[in-house]
């Protein structure tokens, strides 16, 4: 028997989702957003931190333009090692003006490929 209620969320405008996943589902008061990138975008193809700003305005659209809302992100990038440091303020000036000082966590994940050659960046968040 379930314990508590779940509502799923499709967000054709970001991506469709599979045929064994849902873009978003709340559970409770929280809500869990799948990995979300710039694909489609003009943003696609460009810079991180350009896929990132894209990425982190789909999540805030999601939730109603709240981003302050988001408690855990997990940030999954391309060739990480060696860039972090010349990202860092770039990284810095967009959560400070993304989250407005109510940062969430954040865990950081090197990885080695995206769905796309173009795609550098894709976060999940929960809020």
């Amino acid at each position: 028997e379930k314990s508590f209620r779940k509502d799923s969320k499709e967000h054709p405008d970001i991506a469709a989702s599979g045929p064994t996943y849902s873009r978003t589902v709340r559970a409770g008061n929280l809500q869990f957003i799948a990995g979300c990138t710039a694909r489609g975008t003009a943003a696609q193809g460009r810079t991180l931190i350009r896929q990132l700003r894209v990425t982190l305005d789909r999540i805030a659209a999601d939730l109603g333009g709240a981003p302050w809302d988001v408690v855990k992100i997990t940030t999954f990038g391309l060739h990480l090692h060696g860039r972090l440091e010349g990202l860092h303020g770039d990284n810095e000036y967009l959560f400070a003006e993304f989250f407005e000082g109510f940062y969430p966590a954040n865990t950081l994940v090197e990885i080695k490929a995206l769905s796309a050659s173009d795609l550098e960046v894709e976060v999940e968040a929960i809020a």
